[in-house]
């Protein structure tokens, strides 16, 4: 897992690092936009996702602005109370952290063992439940 770092701004959580997510637990970074109307499509379904492994799984979304228009932080606070993302969001206006994931697309979603180690990728649309059974996947080998 990179770390997380370039943000222009951390909202709903202090600024965290790869070490504050790692050790203990899995983690799924989500990257999402403002101005993609698939990342809207998917946002209650991810929400239904996060609440399903409350407290299992740490959560964080990355704001990647498509255009200048999408690095206006008041729309991307905006979408965060409307779609109830109560989850740590990373502003990646610079798109540090996107470079360094070498993500192109959004949505996005790349998730993580306990370990720091990437165990799924995806992009686009769909792809919701392959990123759920691996979820899980990942939590069974943890209490084992």
């Amino acid at each position: 897992m990179p770390e997380l770092n370039g943000a222009a701004k951390w909202l709903n959580s202090k600024s965290l690092s790869k070490k504050d997510v790692t050790g203990k637990k899995p983690t799924l970074i989500y990257f999402w936009s403002v101005s993609c109307e698939t990342c809207k499509r998917a946002m209650p379904k991810m929400k239904e996702l996060y609440n399903a492994y409350n407290g299992q799984l740490n959560v964080i979304t990355v704001h990647m602005p498509r255009s200048e228009a999408d690095q206006d932080l008041n729309e991307v606070r905006h979408a965060a109370k409307e779609y109830k993302i109560s989850e740590p969001i990373l502003v990646d206006n610079d798109h540090t952290l996107t470079n360094q994931f070498k993500n192109r697309y959004v949505p996005a979603y790349y998730l993580f063992d306990a370990s720091g180690k990437l165990r799924h990728r995806h992009s686009g649309s769909g792809g919701l439940q392959i990123l759920q059974k691996r979820i899980s996947r990942i939590l069974n080998e943890t209490e084992k």
